[in-house]
């Protein structure tokens, strides 16, 4: 997907047009390919949401991005089980906690991705940044890891915590 192919960007992310092309671009192949799809779309929105944090961004997406990234990097759920966990966590959840962005979201980004020569490039790649950017909210994985298992872990299915 070229940049003028791009889905325009409408401000929600504290994000660079030209980084939510780049992102665009990176879910347009993940849509294209069931394979890739199953195995990092929901670690590259994740991703993608909480390294942008900010802007009209508000505490529930950072929260659940946040919640999707542990349950697959800490409890190794699979990636295609955890949209359904989200959304019960968005229908359970009142009032949503407030993570501070880190002043340093990671040292990859979505361009680490962006132009991957092979499917297994991309999904090595989306998995590093993934990883990257979860590490870069370090100081607050036991906040997040409390948040999802006091508001999940009643469900079947929800993973246990790797030890």
């Amino acid at each position: 997907m070229s940049a003028d192919e791009a889905a325009s960007y409408d401000g929600y992310y504290n994000t660079a047009a030209e980084c939510w092309a780049a992102f665009t671009g990176v879910v347009g192949v993940e849509f294209g390919n069931a394979v890739l799809f199953g195995q990092v779309h929901q670690l590259t929105v994740d991703a993608y949401a909480v390294q942008h944090a900010g802007a009209r961004h508000p505490d529930k997406s950072i929260a659940v991005h946040l919640s999707g990234l542990h349950l697959v990097l800490d409890r190794g759920l699979p990636p295609p089980r955890v949209p359904r966990l989200l959304q019960t966590l968005a229908a359970r959840v009142r009032r949503w906690p407030h993570y501070p962005p880190p002043a340093d979201r990671g040292p990859l980004t979505v361009l680490h991705v962006a132009g991957a020569p092979s499917p297994e490039t991309h999904v090595e790649r989306a998995r590093e940044w993934a990883a990257a950017v979860w590490q870069s909210w370090s100081p607050h994985h036991p906040a997040v890891a409390a948040f999802v298992a006091e508001h999940l872990d009643r469900d079947p299915g929800c993973g246990q915590t790797r030890a």
